[in-house]
């Protein structure tokens, strides 16, 4: 009788699911389904009133209204004068609305985006505050309390002060002006550049809305490979349109600056940062943004880097070309973002040391509104990366955080990875710089230098035209993490996933358990079956997509595989001891210690640092030729973990969602497949050791693998 109980609840609920494209990403404001969190909330919420007309606090009124009258399943009430019969007072700092001294005294710890949820007795009367010293604050308030709603919390006795613990927080979006997305998995641009400025896509609104709700202020429009086309009279039209429909969503924009604009159309001949005609036409051109968009917020500059244009062309350094670009903006409060992702071919050097090379004697030189912005690792994106040596090493200058969200070396947009720990991995990691527990997280957001008043935190965007906007419903929850760390980076990722998934799916325990622990491992799983052990970029030509070790015949050395995995008949991996590059020496002593004994090392970065022989033995007991073959295995064979639990969730997820996360898992698997038999037979060609008997021999040989092509491979 129990089971048949329990098959009739599973039909019932599964019955009651609406097909969902997930267009509405954890904004969907599903009625709630757990009778009596919703007897509660019903009880606790009657209506709203609003403190001002100003065209936020509208947004503010409209998403409460709506959000909560969804969720609830009754008509939610909003006024902007005081009513006895309102439960909620949504309103900017010490409003007549609002009882005074403890309302005064919790913003006072606020600044301009911090915020306060407070349950207050007014008149007699039990009232939940939402409240800022500025109207995108109450903003950002107002979506934690609908989080708090969607999440199913107590709201009976609320004392919540939220601020931000960094200023800038950020999408980068590598959109190019034809749409084209460079690492884009998710369709093409968002922008729709011919029809604007006079069409706004309410698809905009959405995004606008999607980023407030987990506290991001900023958008980067363009390519960091810039072009200048965008700084002309048309286009600034267009940016400006864009502007305005993001600004009451408390979203600036930002543009990427062609070092080589002032040549390109400007009619100049020299972009020499300290030419004076150069500089004035920077000058000039900034003023004219300014009178397009008042706000706006500045530049993100990559220059010479990967054939981009810079002031190293004139033999002048990053700095020069940063304050140049610094003293134009300072007038308007603008600010530069300047990419320490820098490497040259002409140096015969570890890729892994030059940006530190470049940028740690300049530390002190760049104008004060200028931010040197740093990828998490100092390869490129890597599925695992030690944190960057420059974190820590420049403490007069204020340095930006760059994460990637699109998973251009995690799958792209065919595998479920969640990249929270990931980001988590880089933050919390120590940089010993003054003393232990001085983690990245600290040297980002000011802790140890007072006087930084930049801050901040920006993530390579993964969001294209896709109806569900990130391609893998799954990769949602990266854009949602990004946020939630860039707003407050002591949040666990545990606590993060289960959010995300509680108001993308489901608030039902029994889907949670399973689901929170599927994302949690993903990533892990990820680098187990293709980078284990601190192996890195080892994939595919161009399009980055799948395994390539085997590439050797890039015009660049370090565009190579080869040149990282080093694999020969000794052993693999990149020595970068003293007896090697030495690139561990520009880390803290106390960090190096982690990483410069093979013996002691971690185990998943031992081939970061170590040229390891096959023979040698892990704490496993297997030597590193077995452990490898355990790794891609084990890896692989997780996926099938991932797709059984997936199968478990059918009934907690509509249909549509479930399938196409069923279907991706299936590709996964493949894929999976291909990068354990791929790798192994290619380094199978140097260790001369078999793969261990217990496991399923790959079905295909090392030159079907090679043959492999994907020319039309999305993102490239």
């Amino acid at each position: 009788m129990k089971k048949i109980c329990s098959l009739l609840l599973i039909i019932a609920v599964s019955f009651q699911l609406k097909a969902e494209t997930g267009y509405d990403l954890w904004l969907r404001y599903q009625p709630l389904q757990n009778q009596t969190v919703l007897t509660t909330y019903r009880q606790q919420i009657s209506g709203i009133t609003l403190g001002g007309n100003a065209e936020t606090m509208k947004i503010i009124g409209e998403e409460l209204q709506h959000g909560l009258s969804a969720m609830l399943q009754k008509k939610i009430t909003v006024t902007n004068k005081s009513s006895s019969t309102a439960s909620l007072i949504a309103a900017t700092g010490i409003s007549p609305l609002l009882a005074g001294t403890e309302v005064k005294k919790l913003l006072a710890q606020t600044g301009e985006e911090g915020f306060i949820i407070l349950s207050q007795n007014i008149n007699g009367q039990k009232r939940i505050i939402i409240s800022g010293n500025t109207d995108k604050a109450v903003l950002y308030g107002a979506f934690h309390f609908l989080r708090l709603i969607q999440t199913e919390q107590a709201i009976h006795n609320l004392q919540v002060v939220s601020v931000p613990k960094v200023k800038l927080r950020m999408l980068n979006h590598w959109d190019n002006m034809n749409r084209t997305v460079e690492r884009g998995y998710a369709g093409f641009s968002l922008w729709n550049w011919h029809t604007l400025p006079g069409y706004i896509d309410p698809r905009y609104i959405d995004y606008a809305r999607a980023n407030a709700s987990i506290g991001i202020n900023g958008t980067v429009l363009t390519n960091v490979n810039a072009n200048a086309t965008i700084l002309t009279k048309n286009y600034l039209e267009k940016v400006k349109a864009l502007a305005d429909a993001f600004r009451p969503y408390g979203i600036k924009v930002y543009l990427t600056a062609r070092f080589s604009a002032p040549i390109e159309i400007g009619g100049l001949k020299t972009a020499d940062p300290l030419d004076e005609k150069v500089r004035q036409w920077w000058k000039d051109k900034v003023k004219e943004i300014y009178q397009y968009v008042p706000d706006f917020g500045g530049f993100v500059v990559k220059a010479n880097s990967e054939g981009q244009p810079g002031p190293q062309d004139y033999k002048r350094s990053h700095t020069d070309g940063a304050n140049m670009l610094a003293e134009a903006v300072a007038p308007f409060n603008g600010i530069i973002m300047w990419r320490a992702f820098v490497y040259s071919a002409e140096k015969n050097v570890d890729r892994h040391k030059q940006a530190y090379d470049e940028f740690v004697p300049l530390d002190g030189s760049f104008n004060k509104n200028v931010m040197v912005q740093v990828k998490n690792g100092a390869i490129d994106f890597m599925p695992r990366e030690p944190f960057h040596p420059l974190f820590g090493a420049m403490p007069k200058t204020p340095l930006m955080m760059e994460f990637q969200v699109t998973q251009e070396y995690l799958g792209q947009a065919t595998n479920l990875v969640y990249l929270g720990p990931l980001f988590k991995e880089c933050l919390e990691a120590d940089t010993y710089t003054n003393g232990k527990g001085s983690t990245v997280a600290k040297v980002l957001d000011g802790s140890f230098n007072k006087a930084q008043t930049l801050t901040g935190i920006t993530g390579v965007a993964n969001i294209g035209n896709d109806i569900n906007w990130c391609g893998h419903p799954f990769a949602q929850a990266n854009w949602y993490a990004m946020g939630r760390l860039a707003w407050d980076h002591s949040l666990s990722a545990e606590r993060i996933a289960e959010e995300w998934l509680r108001m993308t799916y489901s608030n039902h325990p029994a889907f949670l358990q399973t689901a929170s622990k599927l994302m949690m491992e993903s990533r892990e799983t990820y680098v187990q079956y293709s980078n284990p052990i601190g192996l890195h970029h080892i994939m595919g030509t161009g399009h980055h997509y799948g395994p390539a070790p085997w590439v050797s015949n890039l015009n660049r050395p370090d565009w190579n595989p080869v040149y990282y995995h080093k694999a020969d008949s000794i052993g693999i991996g990149f020595n970068r001891t003293a007896t090697g590059s030495n690139a561990l020496e520009q880390y803290h002593p106390e960090a190096r210690k982690i990483w410069e004994n093979m013996n002691t090392c971690e185990e998943k970065n031992l081939l970061w640092f170590h040229h390891v022989p096959w023979t040698f033995k892990m704490k496993s007991g297997r030597n590193l030729w077995d452990e490898l073959c355990f790794n891609y295995y084990t890896g692989a064979e997780k996926v099938k973990t991932m797709q059984q639990a997936w199968a478990g969730l059918e009934p907690y997820v509509d249909k549509q969602r479930h399938d196409q996360v069923r279907m991706l898992l299936n590709v996964q698997y493949d894929e999976a497949i291909w990068w354990r038999n791929a790798c192994l037979l290619y380094f199978q060609t140097f260790s001369k050791k078999p793969i261990p008997a217990n496991y399923p021999q790959p079905d295909k040989t090392l030159e079907y693998y090679k043959s492999l092509r994907f020319p039309l491979a999305p993102g490239n």
